[in-house]
């Protein structure tokens, strides 16, 4: 990618469409000028103009598992991600002991492709009542120096990492490790109360809300409730039509509003391939469908892709714009990504998804090479 305009319907930084050319040079957006729509010719009038898509956090997609993926495959896993979309991805782990882990980081870490923006460490500091689908052979106290040795395995590209609040020890890791990386509450039976001081304490997020977590009840808000009654905490969301219901999406966005929800896959395996039987975190998973589950009927991460999870959210009933926002803008800013990609304006990565407006068919993917 050397030097291009396109010219189409560009999704601006504050979340609106209107007409707009996009200068790319060398791998870098150069320039980005509003057009009157008129000045669209041809296939301009139906393009829409988007930020890559940005998934932070997917397991695994096809028949390829982060925490067993060599190199090539985890290129191959990111190759694929590029072909529906999504262009900045952070591989995320699943609860295993630490040299698991450490071995994990360091073959991610050797990676070298564009759509690689980090990594996710959904375990091992989780609680065993809230466990899912993650092994509790592995569970551990959050341990912040653990997190620390981790991080230098993978050079600095850790950028979230769970933890259930409840836990002995979870406050101090998150007040110790919040301006290093950012801290999401999860897999937790924490209440009100105790999310409420871990937001105070430096957690920003909440890993795929209504999911392996107490739920909402008006007595006994939990941390659903501490979420939706904390200013600026963000919340992940799957939207499989699986995970949650369309009814409690709808009423997520509402909620949250534009800014705080961050759509994530929450993929495995069997994402991108055939029904059939699979694994995740050592555990055997079976697809039917798109509905992934362990032997007992746990719901075990999604078969869906981000651009999947983009159009049902669409199909359902909430405004574009909101869950373009909540696929681009949002997760950047979440992983702490958001001067690199997110948005199109001048000086970012020419990551780009160029869309059919009446379908939301991928024309093309574009990304910095």
């Amino acid at each position: 990618m050397n030097s291009e305009r396109i010219r189409g319907k560009v999704f601006w930084p504050d979340g609106h469409f209107s007409g707009g050319e996009v200068e790319i040079r060398a791998g870098r957006i150069a320039g980005v000028r509003s057009l009157p729509e008129e000045a669209l010719q041809g296939d301009e009038r139906t393009a829409l103009i988007l930020p890559g898509l940005v998934d932070i956090h997917s397991h695994a997609c096809i028949g390829y598992d982060t925490c067993e993926a060599d190199e090539e495959q985890l290129g191959k896993m990111l190759d694929f991600q590029r072909s529906v979309g999504v262009t900045s991805y952070l591989p995320t782990t699943m609860t295993y002991d630490e040299g698991k882990l450490a071995g994990v980081c360091r073959r991610i870490a050797a990676v070298r492709h564009p759509g690689l923006k980090g990594i996710y460490l959904e375990g091992p500091f989780l609680s065993r009542e809230k466990k899912g689908a993650q092994n509790e052979a592995y569970l551990m106290k959050p341990d912040a120096d653990m997190v620390r040795r981790l991080q230098e395995a993978a050079k600095g590209l850790i950028r979230v990492v769970a933890v259930a609040p409840e836990a002995e020890g979870a406050m101090e890791m998150i007040r110790d490790l919040s301006g290093e990386v950012v801290l999401s509450l999860a897999h937790t039976t924490a209440d009100y109360e105790t999310a409420k001081r871990a937001f105070a304490a430096g957690a920003s997020q909440v890993t795929h809300l209504f999911n392996a977590m107490l739920p909402y009840h008006h007595r006994e808000p939990g941390l659903i409730g501490a979420c939706f009654d904390t200013e600026g905490v963000r919340a992940e969301l799957i939207c499989d039509g699986i995970h949650v219901h369309e009814a409690v999406i709808r009423n997520t966005f509402r909620q949250l509003g534009p800014e705080r929800v961050v759509m994530i896959s929450d993929s495995m395996e069997a994402t991108g391939m055939p029904e059939g039987t699979y694994a995740l975190g050592g555990q055997t998973v079976y697809v039917k469908g798109r509905r992934a589950t362990l032997a007992d009927g746990t719901i075990a991460g999604s078969a869906s892709t981000l651009y999947d999870c983009m159009k049902y959210a669409i199909s359902v009933g909430v405004p574009r714009e909101q869950v373009f926002l909540a696929c681009t803008r949002n997760p950047a800013q979440a992983a702490r990504i958001e001067t690199r990609v997110g948005s199109i304006e001048p000086g970012k990565d020419a990551d780009l998804l160029i869309l059919e407006e009446a379908s939301l068919k991928i024309r093309r993917v574009l990304s910095k090479i």
